[in-house]
């Protein structure tokens, strides 16, 4: 059984899948770091702040923080702008590198000889 679970450890998908886990928490970090500390202050210079934790309603004794959940859905707009906003220009950089890597041009003279010999090979059969 010890053998087992190590020889599935050692898959390549599962190898991939935890890198991609540690990966992507390191990477929320940033992303709420950007959006904590330069885009909340940035729009804060704008419509002040943005803060509705206070904002709470009660029905008998429950107590509704409505205004937390307010601000967790601007949050999420905002590091989900963000995130799409880098992966667009991730997308834009690497199209870019296609482009120059796409082939040359064939020479027009290289064609009509490609399809006389195609024709060619068509009679012949």
């Amino acid at each position: 059984m010890l053998k087992e679970f190590k020889e599935f450890i050692s898959r390549g998908n599962v190898m991939d899948l935890a890198v991609g886990v540690i990966i992507g928490g390191a990477f929320t970090a940033i992303v709420n770091s950007l959006v904590k500390y330069i885009i909340n202050p940035f729009l804060g210079l704008f419509v002040g702040a943005i803060d509705f934790s206070d904002l709470v309603f009660k029905i008998g004794n429950a107590t509704f923080r409505v205004g937390s959940f307010l601000n967790a859905v601007i949050n999420f707009l905002i590091i989900a702008f963000v995130v799409f906003l880098m992966v667009k220009g991730i997308n834009k950089v690497l199209r870019q590198d296609k482009k120059e890597e796409a082939p040359a041009p064939k020479d027009p003279q290289l064609e009509v000889l490609e399809e006389i010999r195609d024709s060619l090979k068509k009679l012949d059969k």
